[in-house]
């Protein structure tokens, strides 16, 4: 009987790009734990939050972004105006491309309540 091993061979390609941009608030989601080695207590916390930049059209960028740590537990309103730093980073896996966005920074410069 002969024994088959599968070996899969993984290319990482890691692209990073930080862009400030001034945007608005769609909607931000609850924090909740993630697992994380660099974290004292094996978790992290983080919140999904979609922005959208401005320019008045229907169609503008909307960017779905990670916050992690602290920022997590930041909130923010549907309308909002901030300025947020973006981590763009890109890698590859065997054959597919992913894209992480994640809020390094974020200033409210106002609010629309």
């Amino acid at each position: 009987m002969y024994a088959y091993t599968h070996v899969r061979k993984c290319t990482y390609i890691n692209q990073v790009t930080m862009e400030t941009k001034i945007l608005r608030v769609v909607r931000q989601g609850e924090a909740f734990g993630v697992p994380s080695k660099n974290s004292e207590s094996g978790t992290i916390q983080k919140c999904n939050i979609v922005l959208k930049e401005l320019g008045g059209g229907k169609f503008e960028n909307e960017y779905v972004c990670a916050m992690l740590g602290n920022l997590a537990a930041c909130r923010f309103y549907e309308g909002d105006v901030v300025m947020a730093t973006l981590r763009f980073s890109t890698h590859e896996y065997q054959g597919q491309t992913f894209q992480e966005i994640l809020v390094t920074d974020v200033t409210k410069i106002r609010g629309e309540g």
